[in-house]
């Protein structure tokens, strides 16, 4: 196994400090293949996919004038 080293803030080091029984380098490993698993995904859909950039862009903006309307407040 490789050894990787990682930069966090001093904040999050000292509030993972508080929880000495976690095995972070497992909670990393976990995180980097979910993230992984998503990028292959998305890889994979987006070279199956016919959408131009500009259709993508405007499917976008319709979904989010949906949802706007959708939890606009009255």
């Amino acid at each position: 196994m490789t050894t990787m080293t990682l930069a966090v803030p001093s904040e999050l080091k000292h509030k993972m400090e508080t929880f000495p029984e976690m095995n972070w380098s497992e909670v990393a490993r976990q995180a980097f293949m979910q993230r992984i698993r998503d990028l292959e995904f998305l890889r994979k859909f987006k070279s199956a996919s016919t959408l131009t950039e500009e259709d993508a862009l405007r499917l976008g903006r319709e979904l989010n004038k949906n949802l706007a309307k959708r939890y606009k407040k009255t």
